[in-house]
């Protein structure tokens, strides 16, 4: 059996991406594991500019995540983990995507380009957070070779988490 992996290309996100961000993940299907509501228009002009400071810094970043016909699906990448809790001053690997996306392999072939663009950007592990009943988030997680490191629990939402943890 012949598997058909999907054609993805990542770019650094351009100012343009937040709107298609803002539309891919307007859907609370979508933003159930990531705080449960939409984000505003704003929220991902400065998410993308945010991510572009990190491409120029750290080598990696999240990026946008196009199918073969150009269109937007998503992001995936590696930033630094933002907050002051869990794996702080870690390089976290992430990916999301629009829903009608969702489920084509497109996570997995895209975080694992990214994870060469880290590994080339000489950064030695990554982690990543995955509400622990995210098990589409986990099930890429491991096909990455991701193991989880530790269980914690999100301090605003109190959700479950896994961090896993990936040397390059």
């Amino acid at each position: 059996m012949t598997v058909t992996r999907p054609v993805i290309r990542l770019r650094v996100p351009t100012p343009e991406d937040a709107a298609a961000w803002h539309r891919a993940f307007d859907d609370p299907e979508v933003m159930e594991f990531h705080g449960g509501a939409s984000q505003t228009l704003a929220h991902y002009e400065e998410f993308t500019a945010r991510q572009r400071d990190h491409a120029e810094r750290h080598g990696c970043c999240f990026y946008t995540l196009l199918d073969a016909s150009g269109e937007v699906v998503g992001f995936t990448g590696a930033q630094p983990w933002p907050h002051d809790w869990g794996p702080a001053g870690e390089i976290e690997i992430g990916w999301r995507l629009g829903r009608a996306h969702s489920g084509r392999g497109y996570a997995t072939v895209a975080a694992r380009a990214a994870l060469e663009r880290v590994r080339a950007a000489g950064i030695g592990h990554v982690v990543a957070m995955v509400h622990e009943h995210n098990t589409r988030s986990i099930a890429v997680a491991r096909r990455l070779g991701m193991r989880v490191a530790e269980h914690l629990v999100t301090p605003v939402s109190k959700s479950p988490a896994l961090c896993f943890r990936l040397d390059l």
